[in-house]
């Protein structure tokens, strides 16, 4: 299988907007989005004031954007900064895992309220009421209660980034993550695409788990959400 263009990954929002999920973008050639609803995402094809200019058009005060760039933003006329991070970019397929006590399950619409729950308690990233139509989303329930998940999300070119990955606090330990990451990257593997993942770059203990499943970083970027400015 063909690597595909790596570089793509070098700007993963803009390059997913443009190619596989450009039937999802709001916006045109100077600043594109996915819809809120689905997630927060935005970029452009640069950082100059008629691309932010062009973001800002497609934004409701108050509302905002998430970007993901090579290089650190400084902060634009007429947006606020409110988070300024670093997140290494992981590529590779996890490792085959195999769950003895529990059945993996495909997640749809009448799991969002339990999926939203999910992420609400644990933290792995936006997820909003139409997240999951971006691709597929696997789950783990014990009891009826969705007690883990992962999915995908950007698509761009050849590449599929797996997201939400997410286990219960009191469920953890017992290879969850790691059974979902690989039945998920197995689907897109099928497909021949190739899987990568987003985590903040202070998540040593998620970034081990990616590594020991035979994940490698790829590259560092710059994690920036701006606030539309009224």
């Amino acid at each position: 299988m063909s690597d595909g263009d790596v570089t793509l990954l070098d700007h993963p929002i803009w390059s997913a907007l443009t190619t596989r999920q450009s039937d999802l973008a709001e916006g045109g050639a100077r600043a594109r989005r996915y819809p809120t609803a689905m997630a927060p995402f935005a970029d452009m094809p640069d950082m100059s004031t008629d691309s932010f200019a062009a973001l800002a058009a497609l934004m409701s005060d108050g509302e905002v954007a998430a970007l993901f760039t090579p290089e650190a933003l400084a902060e634009p006329a007429g947006f606020k900064v409110v988070l300024a991070k670093t997140g290494e970019q992981m590529i590779g397929a996890p490792a085959e895992a195999s769950l003895r006590d529990a059945e993996i399950v495909t997640l749809g619409a009448a799991d969002v309220a339990a999926m939203t729950a999910l992420v609400d308690l644990t933290k792995p990233g936006p997820f909003g009421p139409r997240t999951h139509e971006l691709g597929t989303f696997l789950g783990i329930k014990v009891g009826g209660e969705l007690v883990a998940m992962t999915g995908e999300r950007m698509k761009p070119g050849r590449y599929t980034e797996m997201t939400g990955i997410c286990v219960h606090p009191s469920h953890r330990g017992r290879g969850y993550a790691q059974a979902l990451m690989a039945a998920v990257s197995r689907g897109i593997l099928a497909r021949g695409e190739i899987p990568f993942l987003h985590v903040f770059s202070d998540n040593a203990s998620a970034i081990a788990l990616y590594q020991r499943q035979g994940m490698t970083i790829r590259r560092r970027l710059h994690v920036t959400v701006l606030r539309k400015q009224g």
